[in-house]
């Protein structure tokens, strides 16, 4: 039998296997919307195709010890849509971390349902859940990696990429296939948080440079075990670090940012905002540094005032309610390849988004 795949960071895939996931969540949504629609009472589309149903008759566990919106509803409906079910399991509702350890847990879920969907604090938890599954496990974050962000928003960018190639026109049509994007120059200005550090082993390797901007105090620095990764993956010559966050965002083509103080880091709330001092993402500071005039923002909610304006975050600039909606096509596709067909690589299946 073939080993026990897992997805813990977007750094366990190759280049072209990120962009292969990409593309499949692209050709979900495209075959699900139909599907969602208003359905007239006097017309019947006989040319609805279905998407694919590996999960049917199977059970997606979702371990979540912090709360969520985006990637609950996101694995909830996607299972569903995918012919199964998701099992939400709260911090309230299980055993784990009360009277039961990570490897117990692991082998019973693993037991029972053919997935594991786990929203983590510490990394080493969701390792050790891996370690032990007979099942597949996926990231839904921790406290080192959240890739189902990421993919979320490379496919947001490549939905968008006529906003920064004016030679792009959108293609009609509900089978059209995943636009091509010209390189681009991303700044993320914040935290070196799991957001940013899925960003780095990604955007280098599909031929984008990374632009980054964070307090110098070493709280705000990249943890060793991400950069070593970030070194193996060759990802560390197209990256620019440094403090500035005006220097940052020269060149942009998109600028992100996250939340500056995350669950469990409240009490570190006054130093922190005193820290990200001029680091709100804001009209001012992007045309102060440089920004390219058509720049784009994106942000993995929820957001804070402190981190972005109203202008840019509700503004044409802001793809972030795309990209939200995203989460579900990404998710979507990474359980039907990783849960439903043990398949991350592409070497068993033809990709099929249909039945």
């Amino acid at each position: 039998m073939s080993p026990v795949p897992h997805l813990m960071t977007m750094a366990d895939l190759t280049g072209p296997q990120i962009m292969r996931m990409v593309s499949h969540a692209h050709a979900l949504k495209q075959v699900s919307l139909p599907w969602l629609a208003p359905q007239s009472r006097n017309h019947k589309n006989t040319r609805l195709r279905m998407p694919s149903q590996s999960l049917f008759n199977k059970s997606i566990a979702l371990i979540f010890s912090k709360r969520s919106t985006r990637t609950r509803v996101s694995a909830e409906t996607a299972a569903f849509l995918l012919g199964g079910r998701a099992l939400f399991l709260g911090r309230d509702d299980i055993q784990l971390g009360v009277n039961e350890s990570p490897r117990d847990t692991a082998r019973v879920l693993g037991g029972m349902c053919q997935g594991i969907f786990a929203r983590v604090g510490a990394h080493e938890e969701i390792e050790e859940l891996a370690k032990f599954s007979p099942v597949p496990v996926l990231n839904a974050l921790s406290s080192l990696w959240h890739p189902t962000q990421i993919l979320a928003d490379v496919l947001t960018l490549h939905e968008h990429a006529h906003l920064f190639d004016p030679t792009q026109i959108p293609a009609p049509g509900s089978n059209r296939p995943l636009p091509s994007l010209r390189p681009l120059t991303v700044t993320y200005v914040g935290d070196s948080a799991n957001v940013l550090h899925d960003m780095l082993v990604t955007y280098p390797r599909l031929g984008h440079k990374l632009r980054v901007a964070s307090p110098s105090q070493p709280a705000y620095q990249c943890p060793k075990a991400v950069w070593d990764r970030v070194v193996e993956l060759g990802c560390d010559k197209d990256i620019w670090w440094g403090s500035d966050p005006r220097e940052a965002v020269n060149g942009a083509d998109v600028v992100v940012t996250d939340t500056w103080i995350s669950m469990g880091q409240e009490a570190e709330k006054e130093q922190r905002l005193k820290d990200f001092a001029g680091y709100q993402v804001t009209e001012a500071l992007c045309r102060e540094g440089g920004a390219n005039p058509n720049w784009k923002f994106l942000h993995c909610l929820p957001r804070k005032k402190d981190e972005v304006d109203d202008e840019v975050f509700y503004g044409p600039r802001s793809l972030v309610f795309p990209e939200a909606d995203n989460r579900k096509w990404t998710i979507m596709a990474a359980f039907d390849l990783l849960f439903g067909k043990w398949d991350l690589t592409g070497e068993h299946s033809a990709d099929k988004a249909t039945r």
